[in-house]
């Protein structure tokens, strides 16, 4: 447990060098393509994200689904660092572009904000399956960008990317916590549409 924890830890730190990445450019394309670089470093890794790994959970048994606190808690962890240690540095200057998007998020009605979390892994669930299971190795990084870049272009909600913004724009508060939660929620209904429409089709 300690080693995914640790693994979680850095799969956090790696979304949130995504996120610094969106904050940092004016073309939502372009920081929405460099992004990715969390995603890709988590599938050629191994490393553990809340996002990828919840989707496999019905796949797996009560072992795997035990592990998934660790890995949420693991990835905020590491989110919180980075952003932690950029507003010692002069990324600072960010945290006003973060602290914008936290408002918009939070300005969402909390079932807009779950509806947003489901459609959110339903892409993600999309990139990393593509990735495993894709047998050509340029359709494996295509499905990754793709994933990635949707969820992001269409505002979709990414629970651990909101652990770095919501450090990153001092938004945590009470309404933050609970938005993260119902997120959570809705990124772990999201991701397992898939597997469990494949299940049902494959009968």
């Amino acid at each position: 447990m300690k080693k995914i924890f640790l693994s979680a830890i850095l799969a956090g730190a790696v979304i949130a060098f995504g996120g610094t990445v969106f904050l940092s450019v004016e073309n939502t394309v372009v920081g929405s393509l460099f992004f990715t670089i969390g995603l890709f470093v988590v599938c050629t890794r191994g490393l553990h994200l809340f996002t990828g790994k919840v989707c496999y959970v019905f796949d797996n048994d009560a072992a795997y689904a035990k592990t998934l606190p660790v890995i949420w808690l693991g990835n905020l962890a590491g989110t919180s660092l980075i952003a932690l240690a950029e507003k010692c540095t002069r990324l600072v200057s960010l945290s006003a572009r973060a602290q914008g998007i936290c408002e918009l998020k939070l300005s969402e009605p909390l079932f807009g904000a779950f509806i947003l979390a489901v459609f959110c892994n339903v892409m993600i669930y999309i990139g990393v399956e593509g990735y495993r299971s894709n047998p050509h190795e340029l359709g494996k990084y295509l499905a990754l960008f793709f994933g990635v870049c949707v969820f992001i272009l269409c505002g979709f909600e990414h629970c651990v990317a909101n652990m770095y913004y919501f450090t990153m724009g001092g938004a945590w508060s009470g309404r933050a916590v609970l938005y993260l939660l119902v997120m959570t929620v809705g990124n772990a209904a999201g991701g397992v549409i898939g597997p469990l429409a494949r299940k049902v089709l494959s009968r």
